[in-house]
């Protein structure tokens, strides 16, 4: 046998040899996927696009915020048994696709996180307005939102999108607006009311979820419009003194009870909440015309806003109104619990365990109702 053919034979094995692994690969590549199931068709197109973090956190910076030690806890239970938890920042709301329909950047499933899904949804549900649920735990139909400009308003934080409310709310709050000039408050800077959709939010509160809640803030608005990096960055006010069971007299006026009584007035309204010691000095401002502090509530925080709830307006089936406050004006024992409650106290020498964070809660804990606002075209 001659050279060439024994150099034919070494190349031709060695060939054999360098392709065996390609054609091992190209074997595992040819082994079929499982299919690809399309995205239900209420899921839009796909997730928003990144959004930056909103400038200012879930509530307002407060100004010259007294060293009060533990005034109030991070979430502390209310009248209703709900938390308003506290959370350093939050996302902007998920841009709505085309055509008003709802983008979600999870599945829409019993078990999922509710506040995951109200959360981001930027426009409001095409239906009759309708408060649904509680407070604290249902949605918004036919959400209003109130211009972030009036004559006597500017709404505040407008990265978080957040003022929607049931239309008595919006035209309430107009309402309220349009009388402040009256009583020697220029106007009304206004917080949080709620999501499009109402329902839970990502952060920052546990009510505010039908619509009918509102924080308008204890600082008058200016005498000029605000730019949008002024209402993310400016800082609200707290009432308090030092000691954290007192309001400054140097801050507190007589403008700021007179708004407070004006808007308790309104029938519409149930509850208004403020922190104990804003309440102790309504107690003691009031006079003999003492009906509407029955209305007015003391809780934990409320320094630097007051927060107005109105109660289920005509046409809301299924809204859950809270129990009556009562009849008395809430100046005697019940204040000075609450006073006792915030009172600052020396920090233990042990720090406490964390409280274990509870789990959030599921769209199937909501009203029936809230998957048809959730998805609604």
């Amino acid at each position: 046998m001659g050279r060439t053919p024994i150099r034919a034979l070494m190349l031709a094995a060695l060939a054999a040899l360098l392709a065996a692994p390609l054609a091992a690969t190209v074997a595992t590549a040819a082994v079929p996927l499982p299919p690809v199931r399309p995205p239900p068709s209420w899921i839009g197109p796909g997730p928003a696009a990144p959004v930056a973090p909103a400038l200012a956190d879930t509530v307002p910076p407060v100004a010259a915020a007294p060293s009060t030690g533990a005034v109030s806890p991070a979430a502390a239970p209310s009248e209703d048994g709900s938390a308003e938890a506290v959370a350093p920042a939050e996302p902007a709301p998920a841009a709505p696709s085309a055509g008003g329909r709802p983008r979600f950047t999870i599945p829409v499933t019993a078990s999922a996180p509710a506040k995951e899904l109200f959360g981001n949804v930027g426009v409001p549900a095409p239906l009759a307005a309708r408060a649904i649920g509680f407070y604290s735990r249902g949605c918004l139909a036919g959400a209003k939102a109130l211009p972030v400009d009036g004559k006597t308003w500017q709404v505040m934080r407008l990265s978080r999108n957040r003022n929607w409310g049931h239309p008595a709310l919006i035209a309430y709050l107009e309402k309220l607006a349009a009388a402040a000039p009256g009583l020697g408050w220029r106007g009304l800077l206004v917080g949080d009311l709620a999501q499009p959709r109402g329902g839970p939010m990502l952060t920052g509160h546990a009510s505010h979820q039908i619509g009918l809640d509102a924080d308008i803030w204890l600082t008058p608005m200016p005498n000029r419009k605000l730019s949008t990096k002024e209402r993310e960055d400016l800082s609200a006010t707290s009432m308090l003194k030092e000691n954290g069971v007192e309001v400054d007299p140097k801050l507190w006026t007589a403008a700021h009870a007179r708004l407070i009584r004006r808007a308790a007035q309104d029938r519409e309204v149930e509850r208004i909440f403020v922190h104990p010691a804003i309440k102790q000095a309504l107690c003691t401002s009031a006079g003999t015309d003492r009906a509407w502090l029955s209305k007015v509530r003391p809780y934990w925080g409320h320094h630097y806003h007051f927060h107005v709830r109105l109660d289920c307006p005509p046409g809301s089936e299924g809204c859950r109104p809270q129990d009556p406050p009562g009849s008395g004006d809430g100046c005697g024992a019940e204040v000075k619990e609450w006073l006792a409650k915030v009172r600052p106290r020396p920090e233990p020498a042990t720090p406490a365990k964390p409280a274990k964070p509870k789990p959030p809660m599921p769209l199937s804990a909501l009203p029936a109702e809230c998957r048809t606002v959730l998805l609604a075209e």
